[in-house]
């Protein structure tokens, strides 16, 4: 089956794909597990355990790898680490602000990097879901 003939059914390219940000979601689950590792990695006040560390950078990883634009539920679960990261971070980086944190401090900078990272997965994952729900067939 070849995708560049116009006769055979399959995945269209990205471009055919209205309100696809699949590809955006995968590159920044990539940078959030790279975050979380080096953030852990270099003593940074993140609320997670060495091993929650791991393990979350490993299922943004695994996440990011499942997802395509023909499955539906990878789309699901995606909004839903990116939910959880929003809350999980964005509330520890104004806990953290509130405490009178140093702006500038690792754990701040590492913990604000996280929280918008999550947040701007959490937009690209709810502009997929609403496009691949509004779409005829697929």
């Amino acid at each position: 089956m070849s995708y560049d003939d116009p006769k055979t059914e399959g995945i269209p390219p990205r471009r055919e794909i209205p309100h696809y940000h699949g590809d955006e979601v995968r590159t920044v689950f990539v940078i959030s597990a790279i975050v979380i590792v080096v953030a852990q990695s270099t003593g940074a006040d993140i609320p997670l355990s060495t091993t929650g560390a791991v393990v979350s950078a490993a299922a943004l990883v695994i996440a990011a790898g499942i997802t395509n634009p023909a499955t539906l539920w990878i789309h699901w679960f995606d909004g839903f680490l990116a939910f959880v990261g929003t809350l999980l971070f964005g509330t520890a980086v104004i806990d953290h602000y509130r405490s009178g944190l140093a702006l500038f401090d690792p754990s701040f900078i590492f913990l604000e990097a996280l929280a918008l990272l999550s947040l701007i997965s959490l937009y690209f994952t709810t502009q997929t879901i609403r496009g691949i729900l509004q779409r005829p067939k697929f």
